[in-house]
């Protein structure tokens, strides 16, 4: 299938491990122009290097922004902008939240984790909107958590936030439909990245609650995003997707 990615210009936030980094490779499978993301230089520099040298491409640039910071988002997709000469695809992917139950959790936590989490994203789409609608062309993407849907235990922060921005997404895509820009939200299960060692959650314990008995791949999302980016998902719009193994009780 053809999806038409060829020369589009996307920005992928937290693209330097993990699920972030799989949709950029994804991406530049597709010969789409990258800019990949980190609060890392170092780690930008390194996976710049290795991209372009995996696909043979100059189309794959870095910029390091700290989205747990005031307007670092909105400078990330001005650069961004900068670097290809334009965008048509936004990735926001930002890393979860710490552990904690509501009374464990200062009101600091909350004020950070909404920084990171939901500003972080706000600013990121005003600040690549204007393109988008110039062009009558855009794709915003969120991924997220199955904690959007389905409060994980010990996850508070991410199960209050993570559900309110799917309802923002809403929202914004059937503002923004007419203008030809989709907006829909990835919702990860428990996936082969090193957030589950964070939570100290381990393969086994995991495989339990998965009704495939594994873990999630990055690529297996990734390449929905990359299909959701492409013109062929031009109809879908609004929309949680569960990429799970079934682990999602709900439907």
């Amino acid at each position: 299938m053809q999806l038409g990615l060829e020369g589009k210009k996307a920005l992928v936030f937290g693209s330097s491990g993990g699920i972030g980094k799989a949709i950029a490779e994804s991406l530049l499978k597709e010969k789409t122009h990258v800019v990949v993301n980190s609060r890392s230089a170092d780690k930008i520099k390194s996976t710049v290097v290795e991209f372009q040298n995996s696909f043979a491409t100059k189309n794959v640039y870095g910029v390091a922004a700290d989205l747990t910071k005031k307007d670092e988002a909105t400078r990330a997709v001005r650069e961004a902008k900068d670097l290809m000469n334009g965008l048509d695809v936004l990735v926001v992917n930002t890393g979860g939240p710490a552990k904690g139950s509501f009374e464990d959790i200062s009101t600091e936590q909350w004020l950070f984790d909404y920084q990171n989490l939901w500003i972080s994203f706000v600013d990121a789409v005003k600040a690549s909107l204007p393109e988008m609608k110039k062009n009558k062309y855009g794709r915003i993407l969120l991924v997220t958590s199955l904690a959007a849907k389905e409060p994980l235990k010990g996850l508070t922060t991410s199960n209050g936030l993570r559900a309110g921005l799917s309802g923002l997404c809403k929202s914004l895509a059937n503002e923004v439909a007419a203008c030809g820009i989709t907006v829909n939200v990835l919702l990860p299960g428990y996936t082969d990245t090193d957030r589950l060692k964070e939570l100290k959650l381990t393969e086994e314990t995991v495989k339990a609650l998965v009704p495939m008995g594994r873990l999630g791949h990055p690529r297996e999302l990734a390449d929905l995003v990359s299909f959701l980016a492409s013109e062929r998902a031009g109809y879908i719009t609004g929309q949680c997707i569960a990429v799970d193994g079934g682990a999602l009780r709900g439907y």
